[in-house]
């Protein structure tokens, strides 16, 4: 099958993912007793400024009405109202920075960046709030998944050629130990010993963020209060990919090619990481792209177990307020994330091992 054909049906199904996401968050949402405006305003607003708040974010329509604006608002080709501000379609420039296409009547296809809304809470857009804690969230995500793969690789190698020694065995236990233990609660005995306990010899501290501001108002990077947080999203990652990195370097040492290297007289160190490693990690390299995504959704956990204000602290506080927009924003966010990483999967699966085809 020809390759763009085969990526215009990854993409179309990717995009048929996030279709059903919208759909589910938006009714999952939107079906609770929760009278946001009430909760924007508080419980003793009077009746003219609970219509206006229910006026700005469209609540005074119907849910079908609403999904469907929903949509019209995250798709990147929209249809507007740009002149009648009464309109449910109505936006401004300053709120999405459209180019309008062209028009008929008082409607106009524009094309520009998903819109995500408003605050409830605070009235900024939701893409700005978002822009803010996205990179804190990828640097921890990134990190761990880095640190893991390293680690995970490293000790999967040395269980595979060390098989049925102390050192295979001592893995094995450490990583079951690992896969067994939740990332917060692993965050938590992170944080106590090395965090508070030990504080003096380590410098880390129990909670804090990737930045913060100085006294001349400037933001600065803190690294030291990444590695706590870093490593305890990281030891399950470890776990994993350190007993599958061992399982498939087991099948491919006992591998045909493997033998005629060694006929051929070649090092074991040639042998091992020339020939059987890299016919080992396509296995390893699915798992490390799904986990990268999937560390997204584990970070909200340990963010909120170390104060570390990143993506998934954000949508925990926002939930926590009511504040559906924004949660709604992050979780089509972590969705896009996942869609584009298993497409990146797949076509990385490929490139490693000529032999596989991407299938449809």
């Amino acid at each position: 099958m020809n390759f763009f054909k085969i990526l215009f049906n990854r993409i179309t199904s990717g995009i048929l993912v996030m279709v059903g996401v919208i759909v589910v968050i938006f009714m999952l949402f939107n079906v609770l007793p929760v009278n946001s405006a009430r909760m924007t305003l508080g419980q003793r607003a009077d009746a003219a400024s609970v219509h206006a708040i229910e006026k700005e974010f469209r609540l005074n329509y119907s849910w079908d009405k609403r999904l469907l604006l929903y949509f019209n608002d995250v798709s990147p080709l929209s249809f507007h109202n740009l002149k009648n501000e009464d309109s449910p379609t109505f936006i401004t420039e300053e709120e999405t920075g459209f180019t309008p296409l062209f028009s008929i009547g008082e409607t106009t296809l524009v094309a520009k960046a998903p819109y995500l809304g408003k605050s409830f809470q605070t009235r900024r857009k939701v893409s700005e709030i978002l822009a803010t804690k996205i990179f804190p969230t990828a640097v921890l995500a990134l990190g761990a998944m880095f640190f893991a793969s390293i680690i995970g690789i490293v000790l999967g190698v040395i269980s595979a050629i060390r098989q049925y020694s102390f050192w295979d065995n001592f893995i094995l236990v450490l990583s079951t130990f690992g896969i067994s233990q939740p990332s917060y609660f692993s965050g938590i005995v992170l944080a106590m010993v090395f965090g508070y306990y030990l504080s003096d010899y380590t410098g880390l501290n129990v909670r804090g963020s990737l930045t913060d501001v100085n006294i001349m108002g400037d933001t600065v990077y803190v690294w030291k209060n990444l590695w706590l947080p870093m490593l305890a999203l990281g030891i399950r990652p470890i776990s994993i990919i350190a007993q599958l990195t061992r399982s498939c370097m087991l099948e491919a040492l006992q591998q045909d090619f493997v033998r005629t290297a060694k006929a051929k007289g070649l090092s074991n160190t040639t042998v091992i990481f020339k020939h059987a490693l890299r016919n080992a990690m396509n296995p390893v390299v699915t798992s490390i792209s799904g986990w990268l995504a999937a560390l997204l959704t584990g970070a909200f956990f340990i963010e909120k177990v170390f104060d570390y204000k990143g993506l998934g602290l954000q949508a925990i506080d926002s939930l926590l307020l009511f504040d559906f927009p924004v949660v709604m924003g992050t979780v089509l966010f972590v969705a896009f994330v996942f869609v584009v990483m298993n497409l990146l999967t797949d076509l990385l699966y490929a490139a490693l091992d000529p032999r596989v085809s991407i299938k449809s």
